[in-house]
């Protein structure tokens, strides 16, 4: 009965985790794999390489989404992916350049 009492209700931070996770994790993963697209071997126009670039973009979304609730709030992921997702489009636009 003592463990019924000591449970903790879901944070509301975790929505907030949850939600960057999902919409801003995702961006900063077609980023990256924009910039493995660009930068990578053989370029943009290195054959075979369009499926390996599709199929990396879920494996980084799930890491970030994963990784986010390590973060100790909501509003500390939400400024931290912000701040990845300019950070890594402007080395994408840097690259393309």
């Amino acid at each position: 009965m003592e463990n019924e009492a000591k449970k903790t209700p879901i944070r509301a931070d975790w929505w907030t985790k949850t939600i960057s996770g999902l919409v801003l994790g995702f961006t900063l993963a077609l980023t990256i794999s924009g910039l493995f697209a660009w930068a990578g071997p053989g370029g943009i126009a290195a054959p075979q390489k369009v499926q390996f670039v599709m199929w990396l973009i879920t494996p980084i979304w799930m890491l970030i989404l994963s990784l986010i609730y390590l973060v100790r709030t909501g509003v500390r992921a939400l400024t931290g992916l912000l701040f990845a997702n300019v950070l890594a489009y402007a080395l994408l636009f840097l690259v393309k350049t």
